[in-house]
């Protein structure tokens, strides 16, 4: 099922405006994100983590590279429940946001997933 312009671009904005504002809490060094990236041992990469974020969520919400986003973006939060797996951390927030990308897409390029 391809959905128009309109919808594309709202289901899409959805998980990429969480995504972005993830990035920005990074970049800013939120209190609570200081804590969480402490904890994996990944502080010192936070501005990079934030940046990687904000890019992958505008290449996904762009129509000619929204392919590329959502593999980058399902590649960071497959690390991010990895990440949080191993240190025995609740993992439902990078599995909302990546259950979310994935509807996205499915909904908006569902030739993606065909074979």
């Amino acid at each position: 099922m391809q959905l128009n312009s309109t919808w594309s671009l709202i289901v899409t904005l959805i998980p990429a405006l969480l995504v972005i504002a993830s990035g920005f809490a990074k970049l800013t060094g939120s209190k609570q994100v200081v804590e969480s990236l402490t904890k994996v041992g990944v502080l010192e990469y936070a501005k990079y983590l934030g940046l990687a974020e904000i890019v992958f969520a505008i290449l996904f919400v762009y129509p000619p590279t929204n392919v590329i986003g959502f593999i980058l973006l399902a590649c960071y939060f497959s690390g991010a429940i990895a990440t949080d797996l191993s240190h025995k951390r609740p993992i439902v927030a990078p599995f909302v946001i990546l259950s979310m990308i994935f509807i996205a897409e499915i909904l908006v390029n569902n030739n993606l997933f065909l074979l």
